[in-house]
């Protein structure tokens, strides 16, 4: 976006206002301005500014992006039906329906709490703190903002310019997160980085995505960024004298055979950098020599012309040319990319392209919004906003905003993969998606019946990450259904949501009783596999909000719930008080770091007990030994549960403080031995992150299962969820019949 003063102003605004509005068009502007002011009069924002600061510049980035006056008009007013005494009626009367219905649009997204809030606002939106837990307010927050960001991405349907609006609404509060609370800075950050940068990613506004990147990226990881940022500086004025020459190098290469084009620098962005450094494991050194120039030429022929000269002169870099304009991204983004070895000996990337492609790239979807005089949104819009719409299939099937904003990464916002059927038909599905996906994405009958899948002629696995260009065939079945461990995370069988959509709604169609003995079925086997103890199931179905057990369990067995958010929900349920506190250990006494809080006791060493080995999320209690400090037991552990009563006396509460740790788990392992099986799963525990610190098998040679081997492992895990996916996992592996937690330590 274009280097506009920090504190925007009405006359800033005027006078950055595209060329092609009338005069009409401008006092609009003025009036809507004039508007807003009154309406948010005395309100401030966190920096102290007033507010109508904020809806100024939210409407000079729209108007950077050249938006009819309406859409401007609109961004000015955003705020006024929310937090002020105006209603869209009298903003209908005073600038037109459609202003009216762009305000409709942003006031339903921020029906919930924002970032721009004002402090009176924020404060009526928050949670009683005196009723909740901070964890709880923590998640109450999260609850309302991923709400947000749905309505939000569901808006595409209705009108994306109400997405453009809160697109700019959300850049600028970024641009001024530095005024709001510490703790609040990083979740935003987080969450623009996930999901609005992404989301202008796929609408293509490249200018909005970057800057949204390097705005999340300063504060989601600021060593990382203050480095990157202070070595991009040192190297600067050296930076800016090459790409100087580079630049007037090009244009008398191209102008020398009658190509004409603008050449320019790419300005480097610190989180693509960055992102460069973490994919190919490079250090900043590595990659500070990549350079970069755009070439603007008149038109596709040219643009061929101007790849050929560069070509001819410099010598490209194998693997490194790509032909988007041949072949465009999914978001609609063209232009030819390629790397050559200039004449120093170092790379230079050069990206080719007309000025219509540069402003698709730069704008994406607004581009096709621009305001022209007589005309109307074009094919090429219509065809984006389909395409987007049909990612989006699923969406009516979820409702929980968690789980809306997962699937959209994994079905919207993710690259795209391209595998034929035997009839040569491509089938568009997301980066990682597996035969599973493919199937029911050709039909929901193939994906139904489907039981193993051939690629490029070889059986794969079902848990195969497919590749673009891939021939794919389904084998089937002739009759049966899905299974239930499809649904299941830690398998990693399915990967869009558009699947698990047809899963889920398969198995509703099943008898209510059968989902209702395969979900207690469900259930007990995890709590068994996992060796947790009696858990409140009633409790547990009232998190949930289901009525009663029997709807808990209806709802793991037809698909609605998954089992692992069960477990998750499970390692939640500690015995934290208000008045918990943190473990304070004596200087110099080795605990391995092993921290839990204790109610009412400082000092106290907290070993965690052999005879019961308990793991974060386990319900524990701690037990005063003589000398020992106390030593802290799973409450199921038998040792507790036969204390005498004078020995009960020494029980005390505590629960799981903040940890960064592993624990040790004893687990136990039944499998049909054969060769390399030990090997398969030592790497899949190494890929776990789960280090082993016992491991043993045996097999009984003198008896009739010869071919059975049980092994003894104690593994070191995060929590009950991190042990969940490692038993999922290891139960894939083949020849694995059980593996579980041991019990007894």
């Amino acid at each position: 976006m274009k280097n506009a003063p920090q504190s925007i102003n009405i006359d800033y605004l005027l006078e950055h206002l595209p060329g092609s509005y009338t005069t009409f068009d401008r006092e609009n502007v003025i009036r809507a301005y004039d508007v807003a002011a009154v309406a948010h009069a005395g309100q401030k924002r966190a920096s102290g500014e007033a507010y109508i600061t904020h809806c100024v510049a939210v409407a000079n980035i729209l108007s950077e992006m050249l938006m009819q006056p309406e859409v401007v008009i609109a961004g000015l007013l955003h705020d006024t039906v929310e937090d002020t005494p105006l209603t869209l009626d009298d903003l209908s009367k005073q600038f037109g329906e459609e202003v009216a219905k762009l305000v409709n649009g942003v006031t339903k997204l921020d029906s919930l709490p924002r970032v721009s809030r004002t402090d009176r606002m924020s404060d009526e939106d928050e949670p009683e703190e005196e009723t909740l837990t901070p964890e709880q307010i923590s998640k109450h927050k999260r609850q309302l903002s991923n709400e947000t960001i749905r309505k939000t991405i569901l808006a595409m349907n209705d009108d994306v310019r109400v997405v453009l609006i809160k697109l700019a609404d959300r850049l600028h509060n970024m641009r001024t997160l530095g005024y709001t609370k510490l703790e609040k800075q990083k979740r935003i950050a987080q969450e623009t980085l996930d999901i609005y940068a992404q989301l202008a990613n796929r609408l293509g506004i490249w200018q909005v995505k970057w800057e949204l990147e390097d705005l999340a990226f300063r504060y989601v990881n600021p060593e990382k960024y203050k480095e990157i940022a202070e070595r991009i500086a040192e190297r600067r004025s050296v930076r800016e004298e090459q790409i100087s020459q580079i630049v007037q190098t090009l244009q008398t290469a191209l102008s020398d055979v009658g190509v004409q084009a603008e050449v320019k620098g790419r300005p480097k962005h610190i989180y693509s950098i960055y992102k460069k450094m973490e994919q190919k494991g490079k250090t900043f050194d590595d990659v500070k020599d990549i350079r970069g120039v755009r070439l603007i030429v008149p038109d596709v022929p040219a643009c061929y012309a101007a790849l050929g000269i560069i070509h001819t002169r410099w010598r490209p870099i194998p693997n490194e040319f790509d032909d988007y304009i041949a072949a465009p991204k999914d978001n609609f983004y063209q232009s030819l990319h390629t790397a050559v070895m200039y004449e120093d000996g170092k790379p230079l990337e050069v990206q080719i392209r007309t000025p219509e492609m540069h402003q698709d790239a730069e704008y994406g979807i607004a581009a096709h919004w621009r305001y022209k005089e007589g005309s109307s949104r074009d094919a090429k819009y219509e065809q984006h906003i389909l395409r987007l719409r049909s990612m989006m299939e699923w969406k009516e099937d979820v409702s929980d905003a968690q789980e809306f904003l997962e699937s959209m990464k994994s079905d919207v916002f993710k690259e795209r993969v391209y595998a034929f059927t035997p009839k040569g038909d491509a089938i568009d599905l997301p980066s990682g998606s597996t035969p599973i996906d493919f199937a029911y994405h050709v039909h929901t009958d193939i994906g139904h019946r489907c039981r193993g899948a051939k690629v490029d002629g070889k059986l794969v696995s079902l848990d195969y990450a497919l590749k673009t260009g891939q021939n794919v065939v389904i084998l089937t079945t002739k009759q049966g259904g899905p299974s239930r461990d499809w649904l299941n995370p830690n398998l990693g069988l399915v990967k869009t949501q558009r699947a698990r959509a047809k899963i889920r709604a398969w198995f509703k169609k099943q008898d209510y009783e059968q989902n209702q003995n395969q979900g207690r079925q469900m259930l007990e086997r995890e709590l068994r596999r996992l060796g947790l103890g009696e858990i409140n199931q009633e409790t547990l179905a009232r998190q949930f909000e289901y009525r009663n057990t029997d709807d808990l369990f209806v709802a793991l067995g037809c698909g609605d719930l998954n089992i692992s958010r069960v477990v998750s929900v499970i390692g939640e349920q500690t015995l934290d008080t208000p008045d918990s506190i943190e473990t304070s250990r004596p200087s110099g006494i080795d605990t391995s770091g092993q921290t839990v809080a204790v109610r009412g006791l400082r000092g106290l060493l907290t070993p965690l007990a052999k005879c019961c080995n308990p793991a974060p999320g386990d319900p524990i209690i701690g037990y005063i030994t003589r000398g020992r400090g106390a030593s802290i037991h799973r409450q199921d552990c038998p040792n507790i549960l036969r204390a005498s009563v004078k020995e009960k006396e020494r029980l005390v509460k505590v629960s799981w403080g903040d940890h960064e740790n592993r624990y040790p788990v004893p687990i136990r392992i039944y499998a049909f031995d054969r060769q390399g099986l030990t090997s398969d799963i030592s790497k899949l525990l190494d890929t776990e992150g789960a280090n082993i610190t016992n491991f043993a098998v045996h097999v009984d040679q003198d008896s009739p299962s010869a071919d059975v081997a049980e092994f003894h492992l104690t593994i070191e895990v995060k929590s009950i969820e991190h042990l969940s996916r490692i038993l999922s996992r290891i139960e894939a592996v083949s020849n694995v019949m059980e593996a579980q937690r041991l019990r007894g330590g």
